[in-house]
């Protein structure tokens, strides 16, 4: 396979930190890479320079095969707010567009749920602008791909519906990502970026996982014999008279070495847990609960007569797509004014003590300090703050830092009911490591907004899963299992009656379920359909129709033995976009009917 990116001796300091010292590696045609690092270490630099929007301290070279198109999705996508989504994808475009380029725009938009392509970029949210940003540089067609956290801010259709299109496209990608279940599903190499070295590991995400471990292990073991030959060498210094004459000098520059080298102590390993447990104050029975709970902002409805008693120590996950009020569900239950108009009852127990992250953030004082933001040290090391960290101003901290540190403002106060939107977004995979073993052990109630499939699936007993027009359904399982549960819906094609009752274990779904209805339930019954949903179902089952007819076509071309090597390439790469399309628009079909 040809190299298509070679890099040579390349550097990136800022002040004292090294955030990387002349690392070299190649990335060749087919691979698959993903680039995971600690935040603040130098991943999105490391990608700038390839990128060619910063330089390397050291010189070093970068070098593209010659003729490959290369698209970079940057983590904040420039945009003409007064744009049309279809303006907004054509016009980077403008002098490279070939035969179809406009069809395969709508398409690529059409698949990231964005059909109304007359829509101004300034309407749109924040996850529908990533959608946008990711259709422009599909639509390109590039043959390598630099991507910068593609799935931040992605609803888990959309993940899904990217997922699907990388695996079985034959585009070389670069990308950093923390989305483990993407990750593994998607790259055949991992990168770590591990004290300004590289690590390159081939195979998926577990074999990664093993071999990073045998190399932290070795690294201690090859410590813990330094620190020895230190400690001996030490008392050589302070024991032998000759040490403090010329003729030891090379003894004593090698003990210098030695000396670094012990004193060497990130280590890659948890910190002591003692005495750091998830434990928040007393929580009694009643924690919140709502009965007929609704929602209209400026004429929408976000919430439609939900009922729910939240229990003690239970762990939700909250599901759905962008901008269906997830976020407004959260700030209702933590008492955040949004305006709008409520209706129905929503009524909080004496003991409760809500600690709630929004997906905004927090600011802070100019010139403040990591301790002075977070005085309990041991929390700090626990989340990745060393010692050496906590007199350094929050504005000094990367994007992941300051998000992990505004995380730890909130566990302190010791709530017992947390509520998190989005707490995953731009936060490393060690650090999520750290976070589920928190949540882990949290004495108190979750509930949780998260597209990170890994961590929903760890942490929740159950999910709310939002299907728009304030309806919110109560699915008993976690998200593999929920999805497993589409799937066989869509399978044996029962979605329009409902499905047979399920156990707990495998999954159930309750409309506007109260904790003591019985522990299993049917789907709830099917809602009527509006005259537009109505026909965007009778397009959809025959788009479906058709999907399926081409598949079948590809595939007895793939399988013929009689098509030319052009005509091969064409239908191996037309048969994943199909499966692509017939995965997102079945699940349409599938929410539609459920």
């Amino acid at each position: 396979m040809p190299s298509y990116l070679q890099i040579e001796n390349i550097s990136k300091s800022y002040g004292p930190k090294v955030l990387f010292d002349r690392i070299s590696f190649n990335i060749n045609e087919g691979d698959k890479v993903a680039l995971i690092a600690p935040n603040g270490t130098g991943k999105t630099s490391l990608l700038r320079i390839l990128a060619g929007k910063d330089a390397s301290d050291s010189g070093g070279k970068v070098l593209f095969l010659r003729h490959i198109r290369i698209a970079f999705l940057e983590q904040e996508y420039a945009f003409d707010a007064d744009a049309t989504l279809l303006e907004q994808v054509l016009s980077p475009q403008e002098g490279t567009q070939d035969e179809g380029f406009e069809l395969r725009v709508s398409q690529l938009l059409d698949r990231f749920g964005l059909r109304d392509l007359s829509r101004r970029m300034r309407e749109l949210s924040g996850g529908e602008v990533k959608r946008v940003a990711i259709a422009a540089m599909l639509a390109s067609e590039a043959d390598f791909y630099i991507m910068d956290e593609p799935t931040n801010h992605l609803d888990l259709d959309a993940i899904e519906t990217l997922e699907n299109h990388l695996r079985h496209n034959r585009c070389t990608l670069l990308m950093v990502t923390h989305d483990r279940y993407f990750l593994d599903r998607v790259c055949n190499t991992v990168m770590e970026l591990d004290r300004g070295a590289l690590y390159i590991y081939r195979g998926d995400y577990l074999h990664f996982l093993e071999k990073r471990q045998e190399r932290i292990d070795n690294y201690n073991a090859q410590t813990e014999r330094v620190r020895n030959l230190f400690r001996r060498e030490l008392e050589w210094i302070h024991a032998s008279p000759c040490a403090r004459s010329g003729k030891a000098k090379y003894r004593k520059q090698a003990f210098e070495r030695i000396k670094a080298r012990a004193e060497d102590a990130y280590i890659r390993r948890q910190v002591d847990l003692g005495g750091i447990s998830g434990e928040g104050t007393y929580l009694g029975n009643k924690i919140i609960n709502c009965r007929d709970l609704s929602f209209w902002w400026d004429g929408k409805c976000y919430l439609d007569r939900f009922s729910y008693n939240f229990q003690r120590y239970e762990r939700v996950g909250v599901v759905g797509a962008n901008a269906v009020g997830k976020t407004t569900f959260l700030n209702l239950l933590a008492g955040v004014s949004e305006g709008g108009t409520v209706e129905g009852v929503l009524d909080r127990g004496e003991t409760l003590r809500i600690g709630y992250y929004r997906q905004a953030g927090m600011a802070f004082k100019p010139g403040q300090t990591v301790l002075e933001t977070v005085a309990d040290t041991r929390l700090l090391e626990r989340f990745l703050f060393p010692h050496d960290m906590w007199n350094t101003r929050v504005e000094r901290l990367s994007g992941g830092e300051r998000r992990r540190l505004y995380l730890l403002t909130v566990l302190m106060r010791r709530p017992n009911f947390l509520i998190l939107d989005e707490p995953t977004n731009d936060l490393d995979i060690l650090t999520l490591q750290v976070l589920e073993e928190y949540l882990l052990e949290f004495k108190g109630s979750l509930l949780v907004v998260s597209h990170d499939r890994h961590f929903l699936d760890r942490l929740v007993d159950h999910l709310f899963v939002f299907c728009g027009d304030g309806l919110v359904k109560d699915f008993v399982g976690n998200y593999t299992e929920y999805r497993s549960f589409l799937r066989d819906q869509r399978s044996d094609k029962a979605a329009e009656s409902g499905a047979p009752a399920r156990s707990e274990k495998q999954g159930t779904v309750r409309s506007g379920a109260s904790p003591d209805s019985a522990p299993v339930a049917p789907v709830a019954p099917k809602k009527k359909l509006k005259w537009k949903e109505q026909r965007e179902l009778e397009a959809l089952e025959a788009e479906i129709e058709a999907l399926q007819q081409e598949k079948s076509a590809l595939e007895t071309v793939l399988g013929g033995g009689s098509a030319g090597m052009e005509e091969i390439l064409k239908s191996s790469q037309r048969i994943g976009e199909v499966l692509a399309l017939l995965d997102t628009k079945e699940t349409r079909w599938l929410e539609l009917n459920l």
